[in-house]
């Protein structure tokens, strides 16, 4: 089973079954969000995701209209994003997993807008926009 926690250890959480696809978003909210060129999300369901612990530390945001960012209010480390529009659907980020992590990429999405710094060089589908649906 899947388990992953953020900075400082306050977040704790597992994930019921396997792990779906890492997908890359380009989009500018995450270049900010994240401090670096992309994000790095893996979409799971709400009710897989189970806390160990407390979860008191965790903040939300509403970084867009109908978009919220949950964050590890004393580490700072984002944890995952929802959407109004995609109820259910968590999208964690996947460097809070712990090790071995058996999922890997499989798209970039919102390449449009991508940081002109960073390059794409891996071979993955590149979407320009949107989200592609969820497998």
């Amino acid at each position: 089973m899947p388990t992953g926690r953020c900075l400082c250890g306050e977040i704790r959480f597992e994930i019921d079954g396997p792990l779906p696809p890492i997908q890359i978003c380009h989009c500018s909210q995450c270049h900010r969000a994240q401090g670096g060129p992309f994000a790095t999300n893996i979409p799971v369901e709400a009710a897989a995701l189970r806390w160990l612990g407390s979860t008191e530390t965790l903040q939300r945001h509403e970084s867009s209209p109908g978009k919220f960012r949950v964050f590890c209010r004393v580490c700072g480390s984002p944890i995952f994003s929802e959407r109004l529009n995609r109820p259910g659907i968590l999208r964690l980020r996947a460097g809070l997993l712990d090790e071995p992590v058996t999922s890997r990429p499989e798209l970039h999405m919102h390449v449009a807008s991508k940081a002109s710094w960073w390059s794409i060089d891996n071979g993955l589908p590149q979407h320009a926009a949107g989200y592609p649906p969820i497998a």
